[in-house]
């Protein structure tokens, strides 16, 4: 099942852009991840996927991508955990990574930051709402806004 209503409207504001940016998209509903990736590529990004958590920290190391969307609840390795495993190595410690998740309490969001996401989006999300934090932390194709850590 998508994490959105069939009448959302995607209103993307830029035109088709070519970046050398990469997003990693950790997210076992193919529903999802096909949306978010359709959009994402359209707007030039180039998308990486992982339908679970062991893949997206082997992945995460080897492409060494611009941002990570990771949902929380994957199997093999969740969310919280693939988080720590990333935060923890050097190579991978420094790529944000905004969680997509149902886990919407104030305890899950505190979680969040205590484990190291940089940014909490809670489903279910529209497409437009990942667009905008893809860019908040991307830019519209600049080069990358990556904080140290």
């Amino acid at each position: 099942m998508a994490v959105f209503s069939h009448t959302s409207t995607i209103h993307l504001s830029h035109s088709p852009a070519r970046t050398d940016q990469r997003v990693l998209l950790v997210e076992d509903n193919e529903d999802n991840r096909t949306i978010y990736s359709t959009v994402l590529r359209y707007l030039g990004y180039e998308v990486i996927e992982a339908e679970d958590g062991v893949r997206a920290v082997a992945l995460a190391r080897s492409e060494l991508p611009d941002l990570i969307l990771m949902d929380i609840s994957i199997p093999g390795m969740d969310g919280w955990e693939a988080t720590k495993v990333l935060r923890a190595d050097p190579t991978t410690r420094a790529i944000p990574i905004v969680a997509l998740t149902a886990h919407a309490l104030a305890d899950d969001r505190k979680r969040a930051t205590e484990v190291g996401f940089s940014s909490y989006l809670a489903k279910p999300i529209e497409p437009n709402a990942v667009v905008a934090e893809v860019r908040r932390w991307l830019g519209n194709g600049e080069s990358p806004t990556r904080t140290g850590g």
